[in-house]
C-alpha cells in the first residue's frame, strides 16, 4: 500500500540515504491517516466510499452508521465522500454532524454537484476522491461490516478488473408483488450466486451503479464529463447512467467483474413496490436502452444493429402477449415487462428527439449569451 518513496516523503527527507527499519515503517504506516487529514495533496488514500444523495436526510444516517463500524480495515487509510446533489432538505447538516463524531477525523468529507443527475455527481465523485478505487453506495445502501476491506482486496488480487459489483438483496418495507423476481434487477438487486465471476461482454448483463467500485483512472480516461443518460431528475425516470459508464469502461479493456464478498442491503419503501412506481422505472429503463445497446456494438454496425434490435422488442412484445395474455394488464410484474419492451422498442427516437431538443436548447442559449 505505501512504497518507498511515499514513506520518505511522509518522512519529511525525500533524499533519505538509509532505508527506514521495521519500526519506522510502521510508525509512518499507521501515522498516514493522519498525514493525509493535515495534507491532503500529498498522501495517497486506498479507498474512497462515495455515496450520492438528493434529499436523503433521513436515509443517509443509516448508510454512514454501517460505514463507521466497518471491520477488517487497519491497514486500509480510506475515505467517505458524500455528494449532495443539489438537494432541498438537511443533507448538508446531516454530514456536518456526523463529521463531529467520525473516528478519522477528515475522512468523513462533504462535496455539492449543482447539476441534478445521479450521472453527474457520481462525475464530480470522481473528480474529488483521493484515492484510486472508488466505492459507489446509494443513500438506501446499507453495507455489510466488512465492505469496504472485500472491495479493497478484490482490487489488489484482480488488478486487470475496473468495474466490479456487490451482492445486493433486498430489504422489503412491504411485500413485493408476486413474481417479483423478473423484474428485481431492475431495482439494483443482484444475487448470482456466491461465486466471483467475470460479466463477458456479449451476454450485455452488467452491475448496477449502486455498490459498484471503480478504478478511479479508468473511469477518468474513459467516461465523458456530460453523459447522455444522466439519471433520474425530478418527474423523469430515464436512468441507465451506471450503465452508461460501466460501457464505457469495459469498451475501453477494462474487465467488469461481479465480487459476492460485498454484500448490502437495498432499503426499498413500500412506495417503490407499488404498481405506479415500478411501471414509471421500467419506462425509463425502456427508454434508454437504445443508449446502452449502442454502446456496446461497434459503431460501423450501429446502424445495422439498431433495426435489428427493434425487431426483436417486437418478437418479445408478441410473444409476451401470447403467453400472459390478459395478465399483460392485470398483473404487475408481467405489467412492468410489458412497458419494458414496449419502451425499448421507441427508445431511439425518444432519444434522437431529446438529443435534438438539448442541441436546439444549447443554440437558443449561445445566442442569447452573444445578443
Amino acid at each position: 500500500m505505501t512504497n518507498q518513496t511515499e514513506i520518505n516523503q511522509l518522512s519529511g527527507n525525500p533524499e533519505i540515504e538509509r532505508p527506514l527499519n521495521q519500526s519506522d515503517l510502521e510508525r509512518l504506516v499507521g501515522m498516514r491517516s493522519t498525514f493525509s487529514t493535515v495534507f491532503p495533496d500529498k498522501v495517497k488514500l486506498d479507498f474512497t466510499v462515495a455515496i450520492c444523495t438528493y434529499n436523503g436526510e433521513h436515509r443517509l444516517p443509516g448508510v454512514l452508521e454501517c460505514l463507521k463500524w466497518q471491520l477488517n480495515t487497519e491497514d486500509i487509510v480510506w475515505e467517505v465522500l458524500v455528494i449532495d446533489n443539489n438537494s432541498t432538505d438537511g443533507v448538508a447538516q446531516v454530514v456536518k454532524d456526523f463529521q463531529q463524531k467520525w473516528p478519522q477525523k477528515g475522512q468523513l468529507r462533504y462535496g455539492f454537484e449543482l447539476k441534478q443527475g445521479a450521472g453527474y455527481a457520481r462525475h464530480k465523485a470522481v473528480q474529488l476522491a483521493r484515492s484510486p478505487l472508488i466505492g459507489f453506495l446509494d443513500d438506501d445502501n446499507l453495507p455489510s461490516m466488512i465492505w469496504v476491506s472485500a472491495a479493497y482486496e478484490f482490487a489488489q488480487t484482480h488488478p486487470a478488473v475496473g468495474v466490479y459489483g456487490s451482492r445486493i438483496r433486498g430489504d422489503f418495507e412491504i411485500n413485493p408483488p408476486e413474481n417479483f423476481e423478473r423484474i428485481a434487477p431492475l431495482l439494483a438487486l443482484t444475487e448470482r450466486g456466491g461465486t466471483a465471476h467475470r460479466y463477458p461482454p456479449h451476454k450485455k448483463v452488467l452491475p448496477p451503479g449502486a455498490g459498484m467500485v471503480v478504478r478511479r483512472q479508468a473511469w477518468l480516461d474513459n467516461v465523458p464529463e456530460n453523459v447522455l443518460l444522466s439519471g433520474r431528475t425530478g418527474k423523469s425516470m430515464l436512468t441507465g447512467e451506471d450503465l452508461e459508464a460501466v460501457l464505457h469502461i469495459q469498451g475501453a479493456g477494462w474487465e467488469v467483474w461481479y465480487n459476492p464478498g460485498m454484500r448490502l442491503y437495498h432499503s426499498i419503501p413500500g412506495k417503490r413496490l407499488k404498481r405506479e412506481y415500478l411501471i414509471s422505472l421500467c419506462r425509463g429503463i425502456g427508454l434508454s436502452r437504445h443508449r446502452t445497446r449502442m454502446l456496446s456494438v461497434a459503431a460501423w454496425r450501429r446502424p445495422i444493429m439498431t433495426p435489428l434490435y427493434m425487431l426483436n422488442d417486437i418478437r418479445k412484445i408478441f410473444k409476451h402477449l401470447i403467453r400472459y395474455r390478459q395478465c399483460v394488464v392485470t398483473d404487475v410484474v408481467t405489467a412492468c415487462e410489458m412497458t419494458l419492451y414496449l419502451s425499448s422498442l421507441v427508445s431511439p427516437f425518444y432519444l434522437w428527439q431529446r438529443q435534438i431538443r438539448e442541441t436546439f436548447h444549447r443554440m437558443t442559449s449561445r445566442d442569447q449569451v452573444w445578443d
